[in-house]
């Protein structure tokens, strides 16, 4: 068979399901492990390999700004320059869903608190700027100096209470930016189960807030059907990495316990079109992350968008 000819059978294939009413299901990449490489680069590699989503984290060679849970200098990222870092992906037919920020937003102190909404509102002007309306972030991580107390941090009541007015802040510098924020839940944080998190955007109150799942944050406390059935209604984004039970590290899609096919068949039941991102791969891992993902839609019965 030609190499045509395979591509027309492939072509065949995806109409029939399509015309069958097969969901489709967007794959993506998180750029933040591709830190050798140039963004014209990253984009020429990932159309390569047919991805057409991204969340954009500045980690790349020619935009190092991006600093977990911190705020970074990024006087250096002129817009004339963002601009040309989003139309090298569009150029290449791949749409920025979202930029990656995560900070702080537990933090003690609320001058620090502050600064971190002032930051968020920085950097959503600069994706205005992109064409870039959505922004990722987890709750953030802060240990308070002295001795341990009896109730963990994320678990006291105040701190809720706190967390909250902060979500609202944050919903009001979206609303004014035209974005919203999707915040990820990890077991690990304030936001640390699927529920927890529901109730949390539902106190927060806004469309401008809402969730991105990462089923192998929340593998350890909850199963997927909870996931996907508590946060019904709220998931913009989801991220496709895996984890192993009992293990605090994250690792690519396909090396931990995560059920990668009872994962994608509800993804495309309760968040139907939202791109899966993989996560945790950088230019020598992303591939067989890829192919495990793929591989799950085709045992899914399901095909990719």
């Amino acid at each position: 068979m030609t190499r045509r000819s395979t591509l027309g059978a492939l072509a065949a294939v995806a109409a029939m399901a399509q015309s069958k009413g097969v969901k489709a299901v967007p794959l993506g990449v998180a750029t933040t492990d591709f830190r050798d490489q140039t963004n014209a680069g990253l984009a020429a590699e990932l159309k390569s390999q047919r991805i057409r989503h991204i969340q954009l984290f500045f980690t790349q060679k020619d935009s190092n700004y991006w600093k977990y849970g911190q705020r970074s200098d990024i006087s250096g990222l002129t817009v004339p320059k963002a601009k040309e870092i989003a139309a090298t992906y569009r150029d290449a037919g791949i749409t920025v869903d979202a930029l990656g920020v995560y900070l702080t937003l537990v933090h003690a102190d609320a001058a620090e608190r502050k600064a971190n909404l002032d930051y968020f509102d920085k950097i959503m002007k600069l994706g205005a700027e992109m064409g870039i309306k959505a922004f990722l972030s987890e709750m953030g991580h802060y240990t308070p100096p002295g001795p341990a107390a009896r109730v963990s941090y994320d678990w006291q009541d105040d701190v809720w209470k706190t967390a909250v007015t902060t979500g609202k802040e944050l919903a009001r510098v979206a609303e004014s930016n035209g974005a919203k924020v999707l915040l990820e839940p990890i077991y690990r944080s304030l936001l640390a189960s699927a529920k927890r998190t529901r109730v949390y955007l539902e106190e927060v109150g806004s469309q401008h807030v809402r969730a991105q799942l990462d089923p192998a944050n929340l593998l350890e406390v909850n199963d997927l059907e909870e996931m996907f059935t508590q946060l019904k209604g709220w998931i913009d984004a989801i991220h496709a990495k895996d984890r192993k039970l009992h293990v605090t590290q994250g690792v690519a899609a396909g090396s931990g316990d995560l059920d990668y096919g009872k994962f994608v068949r509800l993804s495309a039941q309760y968040a139907p079109g939202v791109p899966l991102t993989v996560e945790y791969a950088g230019i020598t891992t992303y591939k067989p992350a890829l192919e495990r993902v793929r591989a799950a839609l085709r045992e899914a019965g399901l095909r990719e968008a």
